[in-house]
């Protein structure tokens, strides 16, 4: 674990030091989640997939959806009479 000590610009801007930028392996680009407490700032580096597994993820799901509206008789025609019934319920 390294600590370094950094200063905020008047923007709110702060740079996270090299030395942990490539400790995290961070470049330019690179998401972080931010969660505040009473006192301090804590950044997650989150990892976004590629365009290649999210495609991959949302396929699985189309097909497991298939799989469920088959299963329960559901065609594509009756899908919107579906999601009316179902927003006017709320």
């Amino acid at each position: 674990m390294t600590v370094d000590m950094i200063k905020m610009s008047s923007k709110g801007q702060i740079v996270i030091p090299r030395g942990i930028r490539t400790e995290i392996c961070a470049s330019e680009g690179t998401m972080f989640a931010v969660v505040s407490g009473k006192d301090s700032i804590v950044l997650k580096k989150v990892a976004m997939p590629s365009k290649e597994e999210l495609i991959c993820e949302l396929q699985k799901i189309a097909k497991e959806g298939a799989k469920r509206a088959e299963k329960l008789g559901i065609k594509e025609t009756d899908v919107s009479g579906l999601v009316h019934k179902a927003r006017k319920s709320k």
